[in-house]
């Protein structure tokens, strides 16, 4: 058991997350158009807030996820790094008439998590604000945001990519410690906490993964919202994304298909050994009906259940 997967379980660790895409959104109509192509409630966002979202291609497919950050002039996109050009490219492709603009703000900033449960307690050693869950805070010429990368209690800290090395330097002496990227998969899939790219994919329908808060079911039309509502009236999906516990100490592959019995159940989508459980943690998707915690599945002749 690693230094930083005990700190990100137990205390606070520091994650170098600067690979991340990080875009500004200006322009008087950055608001309705960030509303029209995004799953969750854009509009009625204010100063100091910020929230969950997909974007989806017309058939309703998710075509990435994002976090949104609302500032007096603009608005802060943070997205994974395999997902910055796509997002952009996405956005772009809808401005027409529009009065916006798209700027990419990686190379020039860096981003900074802070996680576990002593995350707060670092911050305010530190004299920052602790935010609360999908609020933010400027503090100096630094964003500090609640959000988490492993499902753990987190803050992220944006700033200038000459302040990182700094940054991290006065978390750790702070009391943080530094976990890797590692450290941080391990406990994300502990926790549940799916990935676009792994967990979440182009193909993945935004009920399939259970990620609800990524959604406004009350904010009117946006770009894949048909689909959406027809699911919601029909009342399920063929399958669900859901946490697993596999027997055993080694990890399975992606891919690896899953059997209730002698049905087809699904598939593991990404496993880890859990030096919590002293078993593998997975996240996979399952048929519906397999789909309840407690659920007895096997993978590759190995024992395991729905959590």
């Amino acid at each position: 058991m690693s230094e930083g997967y005990k700190a990100l379980r137990h205390g606070a660790g520091v994650l170098d997350l600067c690979a991340r895409g990080r875009i500004i959104a200006r322009g008087r109509d950055r608001a309705r158009l960030l509303h029209n192509l995004t799953s969750n409630e854009v509009k009625k966002m204010t100063p100091g807030t910020g929230c969950y979202a997909f974007l989806l291609s017309a058939k309703g497919r998710i075509e990435a996820d994002l976090y949104l950050w609302c500032f007096a002039e603009h608005f802060l996109i943070d997205t994974e790094p395999e997902l910055r050009e796509k997002a952009m490219q996405h956005i772009r492709r809808y401005i027409i008439a529009d009065q916006v603009e798209l700027e990419d703000v990686t190379a020039g900033t860096a981003e900074i998590g802070v996680e576990g449960p002593g995350a707060a307690a670092v911050l305010a050693q530190m004299g920052a604000p602790v935010p609360g869950d999908y609020s933010h805070f400027v503090w100096g010429g630094r964003t500090v945001a609640g959000i988490t990368a492993t499902g753990q209690p987190g803050i992220r800290i944006y700033c200038a990519a000459s302040e990182a090395a700094g940054m991290i330097g006065q978390l750790e002496a702070a009391g943080a410690t530094r976990a890797s990227a590692e450290d941080a998969r391990v406990v994300r899939v502990e926790n549940g906490k799916p990935r676009y790219g792994e967990d979440i994919r182009e193909t993945s329908l935004p009920q399939e993964t259970q990620q609800m808060h990524a959604i406004s079911f009350n904010k009117g039309c946006y770009l894949g919202q048909e689909i959406v509502e027809r699911i919601r009236a029909q009342g399920h999906v063929n399958k669900k994304l859901v946490r697993l516990e596999v027997d055993g100490a080694e990890p399975l592959a992606a891919g690896t298909r899953l059997k209730a019995g002698d049905a087809d159940a699904g598939e593991i989508t990404s496993a880890v050994y859990s030096p919590q459980s002293g078993k593998v943690a997975a996240m996979g998707y399952v048929r519906t009906a397999f789909a309840e915690a407690g659920t007895a599945v096997r993978a590759a002749e190995v024992e395991g259940r729905v959590v």
